[in-house]
């Protein structure tokens, strides 16, 4: 059911509690294999994510995504989507931004996001 996977992204959000200050989510069940889940994560650093997903369990795949990671002055550091651009790329529609490139991609996961997050969070404290 979706409402399981919805709890699997939770569980995946408190695990990082030690860099998430704060969090909100919304979500919609489209029906028992399909929903759609959106948030904002503010970190420790000021830094923040924010995201959505349209998930369908039985395909297992998202429909559509973004996880667009921003510094405390709303720039970006990195942003994963699957609009479908840049035909070129291997993994297409998968790709990732970053300041000056497009790179490929495979379609990731809250909890690897929140992996390369807390990196960045843990490296910029190091700084302090």
């Amino acid at each position: 059911m979706i409402s399981k996977y919805f709890n699997t992204l939770k569980v995946a959000i408190d695990n990082y509690s030690h860099i998430i200050e704060n969090y909100q989510l919304s979500e919609k069940q489209y029906s028992n294999v399909r929903g759609f889940i959106e948030g904002e994560l503010w970190f420790a650093d000021q830094s923040r994510l924010s995201f959505a997903e349209v998930k369908d369990i039985e395909l297992n795949a998202k429909i559509k995504y973004h996880y667009h990671y921003m510094d405390n002055s709303d720039n970006m550091i990195f942003r994963y989507d699957n609009a479908k651009h840049f035909k070129e790329i291997k993994t297409f529609p998968h790709h990732k931004h970053l300041q000056n490139e497009v790179t490929e991609c495979i379609e990731p996961e809250l909890n690897s996001i929140l992996s390369e997050i807390e990196m960045i969070v843990l490296k910029n404290f190091a700084k302090d």
